[in-house]
């Protein structure tokens, strides 16, 4: 008994132990466990900046940056002199609440942007020493790192600050009661000064980061084009809206200095006391009463082209001010400033202002910095275009000085021509193996076999093959063009390759198969010269299309039991274009690696069957040896005299074919 107990007094404390062991580990695993779960659930609340969707929306942020640019210059048009009655000048409330909820919106689309922003992976910099660079995942740390940024979060925050919106229904408003007009002008232009150049240089580093992290924005040049375009019109709306607000403050100049020449002239330019921001100029008759006709004469004075005011670069917006249409008002500065950027400033003849010299020379630093980067694109856009053009005139010049250095004569050098034209014209002077050579060989391979793969099954030894074996097949080819009238292989010559015809259409001529006979065939698309006969004096001919095939005689040649048997087979036919034909080549070499390294694949009698079913050798041997059989056959039949008044020369002739018409030699036997 007092051995038992001493050993429950030994196991107890161990057996408390290891249950306190186990559930330590229990609880190690449920942390992990929890952990593993937010750390899924916080990758799956990260985007990957590399997905479609985000892209498109990349390019839906840069057009909305684009946008803002063109819609903070009409706040400069809201301040406008009323056309009839005294001068004075009011808020045109309701085009400034159109302003305002244009600008809205594109400012609502940015801030969807900050958003995504907060969810999107970026690339952890420690991981760009070796490598390409990671993503982090970490919804944490993809925050932090955002709002961390400088030009990150806080300046996506500055550009989308309502300024324009505060100056226009708060500042301006404000001034226009107290008759401070001209601080109106300043505070509108300095407000914008103050966010326009920050979201310049925000929109052109969004650009540049977002192609760093996708690799394009903008895939088609004409976008690229039409981007570089939109930035010239844009610089010309926002040269035009400070033109039209300097020249304001000109004009006010002119009818203060105009008032102050004359007694009683008691000058209000703000028309607020008289209507409400959004009634437009409603009350201008109560103001006409109440002021009298000094200061009509001095508006008509100062609206004059050929008054005593010298408005130097400011003399066109006199005939914006005469008219009321808001179009004018708008589009008429955009043409000024088109019209000084593309110039270089050369119509501008300014006064002795420092503020207005000052402007010109701005105006015609930015023309000159304009034109310049928009001829410079242009010209990559022209040379991207014309690259492969200037490719094709430089070989066929080198072409033709080789081919009158080695005095070719004029038929050859047509014929070189005339191909060198219509592979131009097949493949846009492209080479598609070089294209795909240097991709990685599972992608060429999957291309190769989307691109061949139904041509090669055409044939039907090879539609009985594998896919490993169709695979090597389609890796092996090699595109083949021909011009029109060319002779791809002639009668008698070795079989080089076997052709797939992809486009165009090739005529199959054959002559004398065997001393003394003729055979005849018909080749239809994808299908095999086969049929022959003893007709005599006529040469066969038929047309294999696109889809069809040639070359079936390499098919038995490669199946040889005779490895080191390197004589290719003739050819049966002469097969000349018909027309431009683009196709794909499997040469001999090729295909008799394929049918070594597989030949436990080929090695099959359905497959011998199908071979000598279609190879032209064995059906023109059927043919002959049917041929013959039928006039013994008939010699039987008709008996011995009929056989004798046929002569030696019938007789010979069936000799003849039967030692010529020899069983063709393949790997079957």
């Amino acid at each position: 008994m007092h051995l038992i107990f001493w050993f429950l007094s030994l196991m107890m404390p161990k057996c408390k132990r290891l249950t306190i062991t186990a559930h330590a580990q229990e609880q190690e695993q449920e942390q992990r466990d929890i952990d593993d779960f937010f750390a899924g659930s916080s990758r799956r609340r990260v985007l990957d900046p590399r997905c479609r969707w985000v892209q498109r929306w990349n390019r839906v942020v840069l057009l909305a940056r684009a946008a803002s640019l063109a819609v903070d210059p009409l706040f400069f048009y809201v301040i406008f002199l009323t056309k009839a009655g005294p001068p004075c000048f009011y808020r045109d409330a309701a085009f400034a609440a159109v302003v305002t909820a244009a600008r809205t919106c594109v400012d609502l689309v940015h801030v969807c942007h900050v958003w995504l922003h907060f969810r999107l992976a970026y690339v952890s910099t420690a991981s760009l020493v070796v490598g390409s660079g990671s993503l982090v995942w970490d919804a944490r740390a993809v925050a932090s790192h955002y709002v961390r940024s400088f030009k990150g979060f806080w300046l996506d925050l500055f550009v989308i600050i309502p300024i324009p919106q505060v100056v226009t229904w708060l500042v301006v408003r404000k001034l226009l009661r107290e008759e401070e007009i001209k601080e109106v002008m300043r505070v509108v232009l300095v407000s914008y000064l103050f966010q326009f150049f920050p979201k310049l240089y925000h929109s052109i580093y969004l650009m540049n980061k977002l192609q760093k992290v996708t690799g394009y924005i903008f895939g088609s040049i004409w976008w690229r084009f039409s981007l570089n375009v939109f930035a010239y019109l844009i610089a010309s709306h926002v040269a035009g809206g400070c033109w039209y607000l300097l020249a304001t403050q000109r004009l006010i100049s002119c009818l203060e200095q105009q008032c102050e020449r004359r007694k009683m002239c008691k000058l209000a330019l703000s028309c607020s006391g008289l209507n409400s921001p959004i009634s437009g100029y409603k009350g201008v008759g109560k103001f006409v009463s109440s002021r009298g006709n000094n200061s009509t004469t001095i508006k008509s004075l100062c609206l004059e082209v050929n008054g005593p005011f010298s408005y130097g670069i400011y003399e066109p917006v006199l005939l914006v001010f005469s008219s009321n249409s808001l179009a004018v008002r708008i589009l008429y500065p955009v043409f000024w400033g088109l019209l000084n950027l593309s110039s270089f400033g050369n119509e501008l003849d300014p006064t002795s202002d420092l503020v207005e010299v000052i402007f010109s020379c701005c105006i015609t630093l930015a023309g000159l910095v304009l034109f310049v980067t928009l001829i410079g694109n242009i010209q990559i856009f022209l040379q991207t275009v014309m690259a492969s053009k200037e490719t094709m005139q430089i070989r066929f010049r080198e072409m033709n000085w080789w081919m009158k250095r080695r005095q070719l004569p004029v038929h050859l050098r047509e014929r070189v021509c005339n191909f060198e034209y219509q592979r131009w014209v097949a493949m846009g002077g492209l080479d598609e193996t070089e294209l795909i050579g240097g991709l990685p060989d599972g992608l060429r391979r999957d291309i190769k076999r989307y691109l061949c793969l139904d041509l090669v099954r055409k044939v039907p030894f090879f539609h009985m093959l594998d896919d490993l074996i169709l695979d090597n097949i389609c890796d092996r080819v090699k595109p083949l063009l021909y011009a029109k009238g060319e002779k791809i292989v002639r009668e008698g010559d070795p079989v080089q390759r076997v052709v797939f015809i992809v486009e165009g259409c090739v005529e199959r001529s054959q002559g004398r198969l065997s001393k003394g006979f003729v055979a005849t065939s018909l080749v239809n698309s994808g299908g095999f010269f086969g049929e022959g006969g003893l007709s005599k004096g006529s040469v066969a001919t038929s047309l294999v299309n696109s889809g069809g095939f040639f070359g079936e005689e390499l098919l038995s040649w490669c199946l040889r039991h005779h490895p080191h048997y390197d004589k290719l087979p003739t050819s049966l036919a002469t097969f000349s274009c018909v027309q431009p034909v683009e196709a794909y080549g499997l040469d001999a070499g090729d295909l008799k690696y394929i049918t070594e390294h597989f030949r436990y694949k080929f090695a099959s009698e359905r497959l011998n069957r199908t071979m000598r079913y279609y190879s032209s050798n064995w059906r023109t041997w059927g043919a002959v040896v049917i041929q013959l059989s039928w006039r013994w056959h008939q010699m039987r039949t008709r008996g011995y005299a009929t056989q004798k008044r046929k002569g030696v020369d019938s007789r010979l002739r069936q000799y003849a074919a039967v030692f010529l018409s020899l069983k063709p030699n393949d790997h079957l036997e």
